[in-house]
């Protein structure tokens, strides 16, 4: 099975997302067309948007980026209750139609500012049920016609959306991510995504998720084809191994004492309810460095997600861990560091080509 190597682009309002440049019009149509254009000239197959309310529109922006670019897929991420699930089968497969098949889609429960756009939720179950029928109904919609559907959280009658995705060999609709750490959600993806995302952990925590989801797909009967594995992560990369760890040590440090970021990035209590956000900051009990190079101290100073743990190390330390996770049967990386720019066209060239692209 071929590898995937996507990049990130935040999508943020605010300048300077984890220690970004703080640069004028840093999230403007031009600058963010250039990182588009830079993940193509670099080896990179697109970039995953970030989402969640006060952030631009991640499919808007998604076809901005694919009509100024001609290789680029827009991972966007998209959240259920945000998008009633006609509306959106019928605006993702119109974009992918338009950017001849780019479209990837990240489906994300996590939680959010929900009463802001009208949304509202029950419990962990309840969440994951109703991603499990926008999952089911999605994919209805972009192969059916006449779809009737009567569940729980969604319903359509005798729906047909106009615009279908494009339709090649091994695909017939945009690829669904999805991640989730608790058990809830390892169901829906072991029956209804196409890839399930991890976040950096070690590599025994990480063989134990893909067991369990293995032989959930068995037990409650999968009738898509296997689950593919992802994994989304910081890496920073230098010229040696001593410079790296310098750096991610000064970057640490840097975090530990600017408040701004600490009040910024690490104090939304909303974060730490997350099974797998719990996961990656209970590692640096276990230590400061994990497996070869997986550095657990930036999760205390509030790295947060994907910038909670990272790989660090010459492009060959990086290279030589990541074919570990590849040997577990992962297949898609989506990788970043700050600043965003700079490190796209680094970590391209430097990291990719040991890797076979």
């Amino acid at each position: 099975m071929s590898l995937e190597f996507l990049w990130y682009i935040p999508n943020q309002v605010k300048p300077g997302h984890r220690g970004d440049d703080t640069t004028d019009g840093h999230n403007s149509l031009d600058r963010l067309t250039d990182l588009a254009k830079l993940t193509e000239q670099h080896g990179w197959g697109g970039a995953l948007l970030g989402t969640g309310w006060g952030r631009p529109d991640t499919l808007t922006v998604a076809t901005a980026l694919a009509a100024r670019t001609k290789t680029f897929q827009p991972l966007a991420a998209i959240r259920p209750g945000y998008w009633h699930p006609a509306h959106f089968a019928s605006a993702a497969s119109t974009l992918d139609g338009l950017s001849a098949g780019r479209l990837l889609i990240n489906i994300v429960s996590g939680q959010d500012n929900l009463a802001a756009y009208g949304d509202s939720e029950g419990d962990q179950a309840q969440r994951y049920a109703r991603t499990k029928e926008f999952l089911q109904l999605v994919r209805r919609l972009w192969t059916e016609e006449d779809v009737t559907f009567t569940g729980d959280h969604f319903q359509v009658t005798n729906s047909t959306v106009a615009t279908r995705p494009v339709v090649r060999e091994g695909r017939l609709h945009p690829r669904l991510y999805f991640g989730g750490a608790s058990p809830a959600a390892e169901r829906v993806s072991a029956t209804d995504a196409d890839v399930q995302l991890f976040w950096g952990e070690p590599l025994d925590g990480i063989a134990e998720r893909i067991d369990r989801l293995n032989g959930l797909q068995q037990e409650l009967g999968r009738e898509h084809k296997p689950l593919e594995y992802g994994l989304r992560i910081t890496t920073l990369i230098r010229d040696t191994t001593e410079e790296a760890w310098a750096d991610a040590e000064a970057k640490v440090e840097k975090m530990a004492q600017d408040t701004n970021f600490r009040d910024t990035h690490g104090t939304n209590p909303k974060r730490f309810k997350a099974v797998g956000q719990q996961r990656l900051l209970e590692l640096a009990e276990r230590g400061e460095v994990l497996d070869d190079n997986l550095y657990t101290a930036p999760g205390k100073y509030g790295g947060g997600g994907a910038g909670t743990t990272w790989l660090v190390g010459s492009a060959e330390d990086v290279a030589k861990s990541l074919r570990k996770y590849q040997d577990l049967g992962l297949t898609h990386f989506i990788l970043s560091d700050t600043p965003y720019r700079e490190e796209i066209v680094r970590v391209g060239d430097q990291l990719l080509p040991l890797l076979g692209r």
